[in-house]
């Protein structure tokens, strides 16, 4: 097995992980600040107010997305398998 294999299996990794994380980080993410802005023109400063709403958002997220998630990680490992004896040499 040579480097570039190695470095291009890597690579594809990554963008994998990139790819099937955003989802859920980018709703996390405007969760969190759509709760900031009310809490902010509110006053209400309480640290705790934030972590509910997050969760429930992301596991309906992970509702929506999971089967794609999943897909796109067994099609990944599908073809990592399929060519791994390619790199037995």
């Amino acid at each position: 097995m040579t480097t570039e294999a190695v470095a291009d299996i890597a690579q594809k990794a990554l963008y994998l992980i990139i790819k099937v994380s955003l989802p859920v980080l980018l709703v996390s993410l405007i969760v969190g600040l759509v709760i900031s802005i009310f809490q902010t023109v509110t006053s209400i400063q309480e640290q705790t107010l934030t972590f509910v709403p997050k969760i429930i958002c992301v596991f309906i997220a992970l509702i929506f997305f999971g089967q794609w998630m999943m897909n796109s990680m067994v099609e990944f490992m599908k073809e990592l398998w399929s060519e791994f004896s390619l790199y037995a040499h």
